[in-house]
């Protein structure tokens, strides 16, 4: 007689019962498992949308805080403006503070990357310019802008404004 031993077949058949109960935990486990991931990286996320908005706000809010407060002085300037002498020889003084009050405005906008875009003689570009009328003119080619009505300007490479031109036709 040998050591080995034998199954019946109601030992076996319990052997393989047991095994599907045991994949069955296992998958229970996992799925348990993934779930609770999922959670968390839905969390995650959700924190990180919010805390992107809220730097984004922040980022905004600093950006106009620093263009207004390189404004102000010229907003100072304005009120002593109004409030100078208007006797005697004060147009022409108030007309010369404007116009520093102007130059300060534009200087302080070149500094922002501003820069107004030139019209004046130029070909009509639907891209920077907006086309109010167009003019027979003797002496223009057609299609030359000959007159500005407002000014256009560009932040960078971005058009912030196009410029109200009068156009001359052939």
């Amino acid at each position: 007689m040998s050591d080995e031993t034998y199954e019946t077949p109601e030992q076996t058949a319990t052997a393989d019962e047991s095994a599907p109960a045991a994949d069955a935990a296992e998958l229970t486990r996992q799925r348990d498992d993934y779930y609770d991931r999922l959670l968390r990286k839905t969390a995650e996320f959700d924190n990180y949308r919010k805390r992107t908005d809220r730097e984004r706000q922040q980022l905004a809010e600093a950006a106009a805080a620093d263009l207004i407060k390189d404004l102000l002085p010229l907003v100072d300037d304005l009120e002593r403006a109004l409030k100078a002498d208007t006797g005697g020889d004060a147009a022409g003084a108030f007309r010369r503070g404007v116009e520093l009050i102007l130059k300060q405005l534009l200087e302080t906008l070149r500094k922002r990357g501003v820069t107004p875009i030139e019209a004046l003689g130029q070909d009509f570009d639907p891209h920077f310019h907006m086309a109010v009328t167009y003019e027979p003119a003797e002496g223009r080619r057609d299609g030359e802008v000959v007159e500005e009505f407002t000014r256009g300007y560009m932040l960078g490479d971005r058009l912030l404004r196009p410029a109200m031109v009068k156009v001359a036709k052939g």
